[in-house]
């Protein structure tokens, strides 16, 4: 019981870490505000964390590794390489809809630091970039996607595209559902934006158009 009120004291520091950063900006924030959101006192965050740095990594590890755990057995009852990254989509988008504090932290705290970038660069995301690049592999063994892929283009286009949307939702400031993003993404990713019969027309039209100007 003891262990479970201490955990319990350590998510609260934490949730109330989300909020003051995403408030204050992780360099302005203060520990003792910290503290005061989380309802504790100023040296109990000590017990549990060497200082301000160690809660934002701490933060940012055990969202992640929650997250990678969850999308994997998400991903165990989905069948299909279209229908894995949807899943994949859907999860990255609805898990930053559904708390924007903690997309705040993630799209903007986190990245204002070369350390911690080279961070989450050196760890998570080379999970989340191993994740994708296996469902496009499977894609392309499955024959759902084209073989002359270039696998890490593919994987962290299909990143950088899910990436954008959370921080335009952010920035836009507009309360929608951001999860429901992820279909259209995930179309144009694997069908491109091409028409399926490129109109000739009006393209031949432009080119008598511009003989006839000279």
């Amino acid at each position: 019981m003891a262990r479970r009120r201490s955990d319990d004291k350590r998510q609260r520091i934490l949730q109330a870490a989300v909020k003051v950063f995403a408030k204050k900006g992780y360099f302005a924030a203060k520990v003792s505000e910290i503290a005061k959101k989380a309802d504790v006192a100023d040296g109990t965050i000590y017990l549990y964390f060497k200082n301000k740095e160690d809660i934002l990594v701490s933060l940012f590890d055990e969202v992640m590794a929650e997250r990678m755990e969850t999308v994997r057995e998400e991903l165990a009852s989905v069948t299909g390489a279209p229908a894995r990254l949807r899943a994949i989509a859907q999860h990255h988008l609805s898990a930053m809809g559904g708390n924007r504090d903690l997309a705040v932290v993630f799209q903007v705290e986190l990245r204002q630091s070369t350390q911690f970038m080279e961070r989450f660069t050196a760890s998570w995301l080379q999970d989340y970039f191993g994740l994708v690049s296996e469902v496009i592999e499977d894609g392309i063994r499955e024959g759902s996607l084209r073989t002359d892929l270039n696998r890490k283009v593919v994987t962290k286009a299909f990143f950088g595209a899910l990436d954008e949307m959370v921080t335009s939702w952010i920035v836009g400031g507009k309360d929608y559902d951001l999860a429901r993003l992820a279909g259209p993404v995930v179309d144009l990713f694997l069908r491109g934006a091409s028409a399926d019969r490129p109109a000739r027309e009006p393209e031949r039209a432009l080119t008598t158009t511009a003989r006839g100007g000279h």
